[in-house]
């Protein structure tokens, strides 16, 4: 059964985001207490006191005893607002309790011999599927946390809500049959194995050697080739070919004097 947590609250007579602030810069906690078909009753609570319960992992699951004005009222906190920015509390809500009232609360689920699992000895791993269940329960006695043994599982074998046994008088608020956990199997890795294409290069775009490169006689070394005009070169043709089909120039006579020039008029 959760322990049942003291707290110290003031009553404020004022609503509204300018009272609240009002409330903050004196180092205090606005709030508000409803439910037991009773009106609202605004709150303020010290700071300090408040951040050390809401710490704690389980304020939302806790019962509380707020002090106001000398009375005592039974509560469950329902929300805790928070700073967006710089996260500290900027308001707390309470759901006020009357006698036999039964609630829904989220508990905590741990789950325990993981180092006894054949599925987990095997190469399996431990999938969570839920780490709180959503349960009925007496506003007098809320447990503290669900405890799962998972010590007698195999690979693919899974425990649901119906698998686990509830304290008396505590009940599931949903009625699906939840999964909650599973052993499953490591994944395996596929190995990618990389597959080298011949590309076809043309001739023109290959590389010489560098054997092939060094034998290959420079332009202007001895042995090359002479350039057009050069020393030594084979003399260019003195006249054109003529044309296939076309009749040859007549050879001048021998001896013939060469045609005169035409008169200028």
């Amino acid at each position: 059964m959760s322990k049942i947590v003291q707290l110290k609250a003031t009553q404020r007579g004022r609503a509204g985001k300018g009272a609240s602030r009002a409330v903050r810069r004196e180092g205090l906690v606005p709030g508000v207490v409803y439910g037991d078909k009773q009106g609202a009753q605004m709150v303020s609570l010290n700071y300090r006191e408040l951040e050390s319960h809401v710490q704690s992992g389980r304020f939302l699951s806790t019962l509380v005893d707020l002090e106001v004005e000398g009375k005592t009222i039974r509560a469950i906190p329902r929300d805790v607002q928070f700073e967006p920015v710089r996260d500290f509390i900027v308001h707390v809500d309470f759901l006020r309790l009357g006698k036999a009232s039964r609630i829904a609360v989220d508990i905590p689920v741990h789950f325990k011999g993981q180092e006894l699992s054949p599925g987990i000895k095997a190469g399996g791993s431990l999938n969570i599927v839920s780490h709180t269940l959503s349960l009925y329960c007496s506003a007098d006695f809320i447990p503290d946390e669900i405890t799962i043994d998972v010590a007698g599982m195999q690979i693919g074998q899974s425990i649901h809500m119906s698998d686990i046994k509830l304290p008396e008088g505590v009940t599931a608020v949903s009625r699906d049959d939840l999964t909650l956990c599973t052993i499953a199997a490591q994944a395996k890795e596929e190995v990618v194995e990389e597959v080298v294409v011949p590309v076809d290069v043309p001739a023109t775009a290959q590389k010489l050697p560098e054997g092939a490169a060094a034998a290959a006689p420079a332009a202007g070394a001895k042995g090359a080739a002479p350039a057009a005009g050069a020393k030594g070169a084979a003399p260019a043709a003195a006249a054109a070919a003529p044309a296939k089909g076309a009749a040859p120039a007549a050879p001048a006579a021998k001896g013939a004097p060469a045609a005169p020039a035409p008169k200028k008029k």
